[in-house]
């Protein structure tokens, strides 16, 4: 495990377990931020209730997007940041799994998201990486 005096550390792993970190914060941060900008509140809660799930599910789909892709953006409390965005990656697969594999087929295929919750796995798995704040309630940390 990596400490947060220790996650300065910048080796080639330690580097590219920051690149995947970065990369899926600032996806995470994105589709949030469309969710919320572009999209809108209203027009998210109904295009959930389109595919099935309850509208409701589109605020804290909305905020885990934004605040967990900040959260990996900067290495903080990284694991437990990806542990909480598998909810939303696997919630995310079950509306495109009738498409096929592609994310190009009608609809979106299942390719992407799965991919995407392997991601957050690896995230999990690996850690901070390099220059992440870690986790400061760590004791010894």
């Amino acid at each position: 495990m990596t400490t947060a005096a220790s996650s300065f550390t910048s080796t080639p792993t330690a580097q590219a377990i920051a690149l995947l970190r970065v990369t899926s914060g600032a996806l995470l941060l994105t589709h949030g931020l469309t969710r919320l900008l572009v999209f809108t509140p209203a027009g998210t809660v109904g295009f959930f209730e389109s595919i099935g799930f309850p509208g409701f599910l589109a605020y804290p789909v909305m905020a885990g997007e934004i605040v967990l892709g900040l959260a990996l953006i900067v290495g903080f409390m990284t694991r437990w940041a990806a542990l909480a965005a598998l909810p939303i990656m696997i919630g995310a697969i079950i509306p495109h799994a009738a498409n096929g594999y592609s994310f190009s087929n009608p609809g979106g295929g299942w390719e992407y998201p799965v991919f995407w919750a392997v991601t957050l796995v690896a995230q999990v798995i690996f850690g901070d990486g390099a220059y992440a704040v870690g986790n400061p309630f760590k004791k010894g940390g």
